[in-house]
């Protein structure tokens, strides 16, 4: 393989994985709006929304090298602070419901959502 069509193929791998991460981060989103209870609202971007930065950040990395040639620091230290944080502030989100005796349930619905808890047009 030529060093062109190698480049050429790390460019789409790098699209790929941007595509991937907005489609992640964007399920993350969503999960936060449309779950029920502060536990699994907190569990949607933490994890979904963590990976998809991740990945759109690890594309960043690799576009960069294959443009210049050498690694970016400053993606790879956003990722490692993102990947450090998101934990932490779970955990604190968390230990606050606890603290405030939200063991689950009757969490606030989205400002636009007029549908009832149990109700049978929820998808």
């Amino acid at each position: 393989m030529s060093p062109a069509s190698v480049d050429m193929l790390l460019e789409v791998l790098a699209s790929l994985m941007i595509v991937a991460g907005a489609l992640f981060t964007l399920v993350g989103s969503i999960g936060l709006l449309r779950l029920d209870d502060v536990f699994q609202r907190m569990h949607a971007p933490t994890k979904a929304t963590t990976l998809g930065v991740g990945l759109v950040l690890a594309a960043s990395v690799l576009s960069s090298w294959v443009a210049q040639r050498e690694l970016s620091l400053h993606e790879m230290l956003v990722a490692v602070l993102l990947f450090a944080t998101a934990p932490v502030s779970a955990y604190l989100v968390a230990r606050v419901a606890l603290r405030h005796g939200r063991t689950g349930g009757g969490a606030p619905r989205c400002p636009g959502d007029m549908r009832e808890p149990g109700d049978p047009r929820q998808g």
